[in-house]
């Protein structure tokens, strides 16, 4: 649910900040007030594109925060925590300064405008005034459809497998026109999978050789430097170690003599120990380490061969095993372009999965379709569209799409005995309006995010059919909260709060500012809504009586 929403500098807003309740609330006022305003802003803190113009004039920058509460061991709570964002709450912020350019946070850690945007579909869904007119276009009747069918991952699915076939196919179409290039690139590739095979060249195998390289060409100087440090140390006349041991026993004798020796003749045995080990080491080091001209000579051709090949191919060397795998594949598939057999049957194998996962989608349309026009149709008796009738029709694809294997086509028959024809040709503004926000309540009943918006939806209606859509927006409120930018007080009337959008003027300057209506001001502002500018004692009960409604 949406708990808070901070406005600064946003268009005609100055600042805002505004706390929301649950149920239904509706937000009224004049016309140009602003009433939208709060919508735009809420949708640009959600990840809606935005740019310098939505700053206030004079102001440096526009900022949104909205807060919402998380329920524990919810979806968002999931989001958020799978994200690495805190998840004792949800507080969304965006700032748009007048180089256009937008910052996004999630619970104070910045993110990203997709972050903003996934996280949207968790928190609220916004109907705009606008969406009854996109239903007069196939794509958005499909989307519609397979949202309400919750969809999302057989649409995927389908897309997936389909450009599959599509390219076996195409690959299919492709062999049989040219072959002879085919050919020669197939020879190509022939020889350097060969070359390369040839090479046997292993990353793992690779670093060794560099490093019995590095210490066989190096082996002179380490075995001087090894021999040189024995010397030192226990090879000679003047060898240290015979020395440091001689001098260590006198001071342990002396121990007994003053123990405050005790801590230096500790140190200086273990330096002696230290200093025996090397000299055991560096023995150990020589007995193993030879000088072999035959295996340097060969290591150095190794890797001459190794280096030259990459030279040819223009990659490091460490990356020939990758190259060789990308070569082999695209020479299988070259033999696979010259197998006609082979390329027809990886075709009907693509299209078999393609159609199987395409006709799941296709039941669970069908299924869909079914239960939503049954209930829209249901809900067209209320709007005042007795004996209308409401139906999905899918229509078979001729071939199979990225989109499934059928077309979606709504069809609407407005009054009793009319014929089924499609809503783009046969719905007036009005029934168009009802119609859509008939499958936007029915719609937003299936989802799940906590918050609902609707922006002016119920243009285009009024009378008894508004008074029925307040109801329908009141029912909804009963389980989630519920928004709505109305001019009917019919529907205003139904809400369980209501605040007043106003436009004033300050300092010369025109801001939009909200007033929460308490019951006596919504008496008025009802009232007004009834009459327009001049409110009489005859408005104020009519309001008043509609205000009883909800009691």
């Amino acid at each position: 649910m949406l708990q808070r929403l901070i406005i600064r500098d946003f268009v005609i807003v100055d600042q805002l900040e505004l706390e929301f309740s649950h149920g239904f609330g509706a937000l009224t006022g004049e016309t140009g007030a602003g009433k939208s305003i709060l919508i735009d802003a809420l949708s640009l803190v959600l990840g809606e594109r935005a740019d310098a113009s939505v700053i206030r004039t004079s102001a440096e920058r526009a900022e949104v925060t909205a807060e919402f509460n998380v329920v524990e061991n919810s979806a968002l709570a999931s989001w958020l925590e799978t994200n690495d964002f805190d998840t004792a709450t949800c507080l969304l912020r965006r700032i748009i300064d007048q180089s256009g350019r937008s910052r996004a946070y999630i619970n104070g850690t910045a993110s990203t405008l997709g972050q903003l945007r996934e996280i949207a579909t968790f928190l609220a869904d916004i109907h705009g005034q606008n969406a009854h007119h996109s239903l007069l276009y196939p794509e958005a009747q499909r989307a519609l459809l397979d949202a309400h069918a919750g969809a999302q991952d057989l649409l995927h699915e389908v897309a997936t497998t389909y450009t599959a076939w599509r390219q076996a196919r195409e690959a299919r179409q492709a062999a049989m026109t040219d072959s002879e290039a085919s050919a020669r690139e197939r020879e190509l590739l022939e020889w350097q999978v060969k070359e390369l095979t040839a090479l046997a060249f292993n990353a793992e195998e690779w670093q060794e050789t560099e490093t019995e390289q590095r210490r066989l060409g190096n082996a002179s100087a380490l075995l001087e430097a090894a021999s040189a440090a024995l010397v030192v140390l226990d090879e000679s006349e003047t060898a240290a170690l015979s020395a440091l041991q001689h001098a260590g026993a006198r001071l342990n004798e002396l121990v007994t003599t003053d123990p405050a020796l005790s801590d230096a003749a500790r140190l200086f045995d273990s330096a002696v120990i230290q200093l025996e080990e090397s000299a055991l080491a560096l023995r150990r080091y020589q007995d193993h380490l030879e000088l072999d001209p035959s295996r340097l000579i060969e290591l150095d051709s190794r890797i001459d061969a190794v280096t030259q090949m990459a030279r040819k191919y223009r990659v490091p060397p460490a990356e020939l095993s990758a190259l060789l795998a990308r070569l082999t594949a695209q020479l299988d598939e070259i033999s696979l372009r010259a197998d006609p057999a082979a390329l027809a049957e990886r075709e009907q194998v693509t299209e078999a999965a393609y159609l199987a996962v395409a006709k799941k989608l296709s039941a669970l349309r069908g299924e869909t379709a079914k239960r939503l026009s049954q209930a829209v149709s249901s809900s067209m008796q209320e709007l005042a569209m007795s004996g209308g009738q409401f139906s999905i029709a899918l229509e078979a694809l001729s071939e199979g799409a990225s989109f499934g294997l059928e077309s979606v086509e709504f069809q609407v028959a407005a009054n009793t005995g009319q014929m089924l024809r499609p809503l783009a040709k046969v719905a007036s503004g009005g029934e168009l309006s009802r119609i859509g926000l008939a499958l936007q309540v029915i719609a937003s009943q299936a989802n799940p995010v906590g918050t609902l918006i609707f922006d002016e939806v119920d243009v285009g209606i009024g009378g008894r059919v508004a008074e029925i859509v307040g109801r329908m927006l009141r029912d909804l409120g009963k389980t989630r909260q519920v928004l709505c930018v109305t001019h009917l007080p019919q529907v205003a009337a139904q809400a369980d709060w209501q605040w007043s959008i106003v436009k004033e003027t300050r300092n010369a300057v025109v801001v939009s500012s909200v007033r929460i209506l308490d019951q006596a001001s919504r008496v008025i502002e009802i009232a007004r809504m009834l009459g327009g500018e001049k409110i009489t004692s005859t408005t104020q009960r009519h309001a008043a009586e509609m205000l009883g409604l909800t009691e």
